[in-house]
């Protein structure tokens, strides 16, 4: 059983070794606008996947998706030195689409502050269906309460 903590310490390290790497030793010109987001290990240290964004369209997602899948024996032998471990992990790249995430969110908050305006615009206006207020006053339960009192009792004869 592996510790946790040292399966995130290995997490955040093969982030920082990729970006290092990513950023000073890959002269590939397929190599966008990258930035490495997040990184993740499995928990007997022999998977990692890691995340990064692409600033710029799908053409170039697409090329710096290439470009790291064609670096990736060289970052693998890098972390796999840098971390020490019996078997370097195997490398996986996803593309983080927080950026299109974000932009959901965004458009689903707008369109719901869109929605409750016109529901104030058109509740400014309305007027009640029935009666103002609805509910029993406490005099007309008093006015309920005497005029049962007055009633004789029902049922049978006077016992007296």
């Amino acid at each position: 059983m592996t510790d946790p903590a040292k399966v995130r310490r290995h997490a955040e390290r093969i982030r920082e070794l990729v970006a290092s790497v990513v950023r000073s030793q890959i002269k590939d010109p397929r190599l966008g606008m990258i930035t490495i987001t997040d990184a993740r290990i499995t928990a007997d240290l022999r998977d990692a996947t890691v995340f990064y964004t692409v600033l710029g369209d799908a053409a170039a997602q697409a090329s710096t998706a290439a470009a790291l899948e064609s670096a990736k024996g060289m970052l693998r032998s890098t972390v796999g030195k840098a971390l020490g471990l019996r078997h370097s992990p195997t490398l996986t790249f996803v593309l983080d689409d927080v950026q299109d995430q974000v932009k959901h969110i965004d458009d689903l908050l707008a369109a719901a502050r869109n929605a409750d305006a016109e529901v104030q615009r058109l509740a400014a206006h309305a007027e009640y269906a029935g009666e103002a207020q609805p509910y029993r006053v406490e005099a007309d339960a008093d006015a309920e309460v005497d005029e049962t009192e007055d009633e004789e009792p029902r049922g049978g004869s006077d016992r007296r």
